[in-house]
């Protein structure tokens, strides 16, 4: 076998839509990953369809790329992993620098250092990796370089970086444009400067080649011949294929035997079978029926395991009920608890920051996780997939201090709005019991405002934000910490209308309804009683008919009936019907409809469940 290529491990980290992805498809291109005449999509390492769908990434993904310096006969190998940058994926992000010898942290030149680069930046810090800071987007109109490197220094300060990190390297890129310089006026150019930095830089994995193997878990995904695949770094020795292997748990109990069946490292979007793979190599690994993620892969001689990162604790849960509408099973194909509570256990698997208890009655489970992004597109996925279900309203995950005094999670808040919207965001944030630790212009007749808030408090915000900034509105979220109970916080203020009847709606029953509130239901739309139809413009619930139809007679009128002119229904993503709901309220997901709903839909137990609360 030939000798391995020199190695490089990296981590691109950056906050949401800053340009990771679109980075990494210049790397490949000028890398000569990609054939000249091969037909390539945008964003390649975003592979899913939410991915591509939302243009956030929400798997890390490993892949790697071979550049030869100029000058030198031998190719590096440099293994690429893109990371999510969402803190809600968070749980991705924390395993995945375990792999790596060094980190590309990008920054935008015109938004800076956010809240979530502040997450993944702190948990790259923190294991002692060194950086290189990419200005990214120097071609916007409104960049501003200087501060924003001084923004990204002191950040670095603040998250208590040793000397070695502080003196970070700095490249100035575009990676739309595929250039990057050490000069911050060079507007073109190649990425052999990025490549150059990463082999200067990132140290080689300093592993023991001539131990014996081991091999920490850290991605989990299914194959339909292969089996479970898990993916992680050799962490020393070497593995060759149907080498016979153990798995052990965090504590070194052994979980099973087996062998390697099949090995396979990265080779640009691709996973190549190899024959052997050594230390420092990112590969997957085939062959085992029961090992997971944080467990250690190793030769049967091992009995010691690698120590896994620990993962910060869920925030948030939702219950999953089974779907009990009168419309069930008429959309989906999975529709019974033992098929969601298997889906369940599969994705708590795969995704360490997924916590699932079933409830007593054995219909619905409670899901916990960290925020409702990671939820939302975990049911996303799910009524993709066939799956009908009913979702509760998100509640947050209290916990106790030392004292027995009652805590919840806050969040680091950063908002960028236009200035003359900025008293009214302040205003609804104290509403929430949302504290203004900062607030400076930001430039260009904007204004950056830095929040403490309760999680409680922000459920159902978003939308809110966006209507009361005119859609201009920027909001970044982060977990900061658990903090004391801030107690009763204000939900919403409107109450809803519910109809009374199964049948169609009407187009002359709704016309009236308008002047109600607003409408989530078109004409001709499937109605059953209970299902929540519309917004009452004042706080009480109102149950009305939009079934009514207009009664024939055989008088004719003496001018012709006006025509019912209705304003489009509001129709709402998951995510808003998810921060819509009430306590009492529920979100029917199949995969053809989103449907919002009162938990229990017979008007007469609803009024006893209410008067019980009460008393």
């Amino acid at each position: 076998m030939s000798a391995p290529l020199p190695l490089r491990n990296i981590a691109i980290i950056a906050h949401v839509d800053h340009g990771k992805t679109t980075l990494v498809d210049q790397l490949f291109r000028q890398s000569g990953t990609f054939r000249d005449n091969q037909r390539v999509e945008e964003r390649a390492m975003d592979s899913n369809d939410l991915e591509k769908e939302r243009g956030i990434t929400i798997l890390a993904k490993p892949t790697s790329v071979e550049w030869t310096p100029p000058g030198a006969t031998e190719a590096v190998r440099i293994n690429i992993v893109d990371t999510p940058g969402h803190a809600d994926f968070g749980g991705e992000v924390e395993r995945i620098l375990s792999m790596v010898d060094g980190v590309v942290l990008l920054v935008d030149a015109s938004e800076g250092a956010m809240p979530q680069t502040k997450f993944v930046t702190g948990k790259a810090l923190a294991l002692g990796l060194k950086p290189i800071v990419v200005v990214n987007k120097v071609d916007r109109p409104d960049e501003r370089i200087q501060e924003v490197l001084d923004e990204v220094f002191d950040l670095f300060v603040s998250l208590e970086a040793s000397d070695e990190q502080l003196d970070f390297p700095v490249l100035y890129a575009s990676g739309r444009n595929g250039y990057c310089s050490t000069d911050p006026d060079r507007r073109e150019g190649t990425l052999i400067p990025m490549f150059q930095k990463i082999v200067d830089h990132v140290p080689p994995p300093a592993l023991d080649v001539d131990a014996p193997f081991t091999f920490l878990v850290t991605l989990l995904d299914r194959d339909n011949f292969l089996g479970r695949v898990l993916t992680g770094r050799v962490t020393s020795g070497s593995v060759k294929v149907n080498q016979a292997i153990h798995a052990l748990d965090m504590d070194g109990k052994v979980i099973e035997t087996g062998r390697a069946s099949k090995i396979m490292s990265f080779r640009g979007l691709d996973r190549v079978p190899v024959d052997e793979a050594r230390a420092g190599d990112i590969i997957s690994l085939a062959g085992l029926a029961v090992a997971t993620v944080a467990n250690t892969i190793c030769d049967i001689s091992v009995t010691v395991p690698i120590q896994a990162q620990p993962i910060d604790p869920p925030t948030l849960s939702m219950r999953f009920a089974v779907n009990d509408s009168p419309m069930a099973g008429r959309e989906g194909t999975k529709v019974t608890s033992r098929m969601i509570r298997d889906r369940l256990e599969r994705e708590s698997e795969s995704n360490v920051a997924i916590k699932i208890t079933e409830s007593a009655d054995k219909d619905s489970f409670e899901v916990a996780g960290r925020g409702e992004l990671q939820l939302g597109v975990l049911i996303e996925t799910m009524r993709r997939e066939g799956f009908e279900l009913g979702i509760s309203r998100p509640r947050v995950l209290f916990g106790t201090d030392e004292n027995g005094q009652r805590t919840e999670p806050y969040e680091t808040v950063l908002i960028d709005v236009d200035d003359e919207h900025s008293g009214t965001v302040v205003e609804k944030m104290a509403t929430r019991k949302g504290e203004m630790i900062d607030m400076r212009p930001s430039g260009g007749g904007k204004t950056r405002i830095t929040f403490s808030a309760p999680s409680r408090g922000l459920i159902g915000y978003h939308g809110e934000f966006l209507s009361d900034t005119r859609g201009t509105g920027i909001m970044n979220r982060l977990f900061d910490k658990y903090g004391p109970h801030k107690g009763k916080i204000e939900g919403r203020k409107n109450g809803v209308l519910i109809s009374n009847g199964a049948g169609e709606a009407n187009a002359y029953a709704l016309g009236p309804l308008e002047e109600r509130g607003i409408l989530f239901v078109g004409v001709g739309e499937a109605l059953y009683e209970g299902m929540i139809i519309g917004e009452n413009a004042k706080p009480d619930d109102l149950e009305v008919n939009p079934m009514k139809s207009k009664q024939l007679t055989n008088f004719r009128s003496t001018g012709k009936d006006d025509a019912i002119r209705l304003t489009p229904p509001k129709v709402m993503t998951l995510e808003q019907a998810i921060a819509y709901i009430d306590e009492d309220e529920m979100v029917e997901v199949t995969p053809k409809n989103i449907r919002i709903r009162k938990a229990i839909l017979d008007p007469n137990e609803r009024k006893k469940a209410g008067r019980k609360k009460e008393s």
